[in-house]
C-alpha cells in the first residue's frame, strides 16, 4: 500500500522574518511514518517546519517532502495524492493567513501593528474532492468540547471533507507525546476515548488501512456472476 501522510505545523509570513504558525511537533507524522513503513509501505512523509531531528528521524522511515505554507501544502498534495491509496491528514494546517504581508522587516520604532487574518482554504476538502473509489482518507480533527460535543462536529466534518475516517484529539495533544483521542468513521467508534502515547495511535490508524485496503482488494478478486 502507498501512503502519504502529512505532518507539522505551517507557518504564514508577516513580513520578511517572521510569520504565525502553531503548536504542532511533527510527533504524530514520524509515529505514523514509522508505524507505516514496519507495515511493509511505501511511505512519502510531507512535513512542515519541525525540530530538525524530527526530519532526520522520519527520513529512516519515509520519503520526506517538505512544506511550509497552506499553499505550499495544497500544491504538493494535488501532485501526490493520485499516486498514493490512502492519506493521513495529520498536519496541523492553519486555518489563517496574513491578508497582506510586508516584504520589509516590520520596525518597531514605527509603533502598533494591526494585522488583518483571512481564513485559508480548506486543503483537505480540495484534495478529497478529487477522491477515487480505489483510495481512503483519515482526517484528524482538534476539539474542545465534551467527547459527545466532539465527536458531532468531527463527524459532521469527515463528510463534509469526503474522509472515511477521523482522529478527534485535543489541544492538549499539540507536540505531546500523547493525546487524548478517538477514531470514528461515519457510523462507528472504531477507537474509544483515552490518552495513548501517539505510536500507539499511528499504529492503529495504519493497522485500519491495512484492513480495509485489504478487504478491498478481496472484494476486486472474487468472481463476478455472469
Amino acid at each position: 500500500m502507498r501512503v502519504l501522510i502529512t505532518a507539522g505545523p505551517t507557518r504564514e509570513p508577516i513580513d520578511s522574518v517572521r510569520f504565525i504558525t502553531n503548536a504542532s511537533s511533527g510527533q504524530m507524522g514520524l509515529a505514523l511514518a514509522e508505524a507505516a513503513s514496519q507495515a511493509g509501505c511505501d511511505t512519502t512523509l510531507l512535513l512542515g517546519p519541525v525540530n530538525p531531528q524530527f526530519r532526520t528521524a522520519a527520513a529512516e522511515h519515509a520519503h520526506v517532502v517538505p512544506f511550509t505554507t497552506v499553499e505550499d501544502l495544497r500544491d504538493k498534495l494535488t501532485r501526490l495524492f493520485p499516486r498514493h491509496d490512502a492519506l493521513i491528514m495529520a498536519a496541523a494546517v492553519g486555518d489563517f493567513r496574513v491578508e497582506q504581508v510586508s516584504e520589509r522587516k516590520i520596525r518597531r520604532v514605527n509603533g502598533p501593528v494591526h494585522l488583518t487574518l483571512v481564513p485559508t482554504e480548506d486543503v483537505l476538502a480540495g484534495v478529497a474532492a478529487t477522491k477515487r473509489d480505489d483510495q481512503f482518507i483519515v482526517s484528524f480533527a482538534v476539539e474542545d468540547g465534551s467527547p459527545d460535543e466532539s465527536q458531532a462536529r468531527a463527524r459532521r466534518e469527515l463528510a463534509a471533507k469526503n474522509a472515511d475516517f477521523v482522529v478527534v484529539n485535543t489541544p492538549d495533544a499539540m507536540s505531546s507525546p500523547r493525546s487524548l483521542a478517538c477514531i470514528l468513521s461515519a457510523d462507528e467508534v472504531l477507537l474509544r476515548w483515552g490518552v495513548r502515547p501517539k505510536k500507539i495511535i499511528a499504529a492503529a490508524i495504519v493497522r485500519l488501512l491495512c484492513k480495509v485496503s485489504q478487504k478491498q482488494r478481496a472484494e476486486k478478486a472474487k468472481p463476478h456472476a455472469g
